[in-house]
């Protein structure tokens, strides 16, 4: 059941003015969402100005990215973003890259918000995630997704972390 919010919620494209905003709360997320499956000193390792970084890159690539930002009362609080598929056995798929939400906002339909904005409807789609991540892996199959056998274990932030891949 979803949370009720009583502010307004936007969803817009991300700019280059947003990525300081954006390194924060992308940090904040990954430590959300990565605390049981990456060890505390790494999480703190995590620098908002570096990923702060990282999407003023993002924000330079071409038109083939989608990536938005959710703000509520002005602030962001989530984003996601799309491409061209990096896999080279699921070129005719586009990737969701990436979907993270504060976790003040999570069952708020604000995630769901995300995904439509960066994914279009029946798009055939495919997506990383931590096998260990029982919230996404019940969003995706909410939006059509399964899990399609392919699976690797990533380096992230000096240790490992096991992805399963979903497609649509």
């Amino acid at each position: 059941m979803e949370a009720e919010l009583k502010t307004d919620v936007v969803i817009r494209p991300v700019r280059d003015v947003d990525a300081e905003a954006l390194g924060r709360v992308h940090a904040t997320c990954w430590h959300e969402t990565y605390d049981h499956l990456i060890s505390t000193a790494a999480l703190e390792k995590v620098s908002p100005r570096r990923l702060a970084e990282l999407w003023t890159h993002w924000a330079q690539q071409g038109s083939d990215l989608r990536m938005v930002a959710a703000l509520v009362d002005g602030e962001i609080v989530g984003f996601a973003g799309s491409g061209p598929a990096r896999d080279r056995d699921a070129v005719r798929f586009r990737e969701l890259y990436f979907i993270y939400l504060l976790g003040a906002f999570h069952g708020t339909g604000i995630g769901q918000r995300l995904f439509d904005a960066v994914v279009e409807p029946g798009e055939g789609v495919y997506l990383w995630v931590a096998d260990d991540n029982p919230r996404a892996h019940r969003f995706y199959a909410r939006n059509g997704f399964a899990l399609d056998g392919a699976t690797h274990t990533e380096p992230f932030l000096g240790e490992s972390l096991t992805e399963v891949r979903f497609v649509r």
